[in-house]
């Protein structure tokens, strides 16, 4: 990990968990802007950006590698939220490069984590483990983004 973040960068996890009534207000959806712009600016580092379901940010920087022991994954199921797509079946390196293969094997060993994967060829991936399938979903939201 090239850059671990101790304690957590908590701002954004601040601010989601705001009232209401502070949420309407200019001022905070100035703050929100300016977190979140911060935290988008360190996904130009090369490597992974870490953040914990509290929207904490714990690393950036990071190289996400196999869990020792577990097998490589080798098939995700993708699909797209456009009326008529096909639900498929492919490999994570037909989905895009290391980034997506990254994505996938740590969804696939950590069931409880999400990956979001925004390749420099302007592809959106949302990487989440199905329960129901036992497999690797991959959500591409290219076609909601253009």
């Amino acid at each position: 990990m090239l850059y671990a973040v101790h304690p957590p960068f908590a701002e954004l996890g601040g601010l989601v968990t705001a009232n209401a009534r502070t949420r309407r207000s200019h001022e905070w959806q100035e703050d929100l802007r300016r977190a979140v712009d911060a935290l988008a600016g360190l996904t130009a580092v090369d490597g992974a950006t870490l953040i914990n379901d509290r929207y904490e940010l714990l690393a950036f920087g990071a190289k996400i590698t196999r869990r020792r022991g577990n097998p490589p994954v080798e098939q995700v199921i993708v699909t797209e939220p456009v009326e008529g797509s096909a639900r498929t079946v492919s490999t994570p390196a037909q989905l895009g490069g290391t980034r997506h293969l990254s994505a996938a094997q740590f969804v696939n060993d950590q069931h409880d984590a999400m990956a979001l994967v925004a390749s420099q060829d302007g592809r959106f991936t949302i990487f989440k483990w199905s329960p129901r399938e036992e497999f690797v979903h991959a959500h591409r939201v290219d076609a909601l983004l253009l």
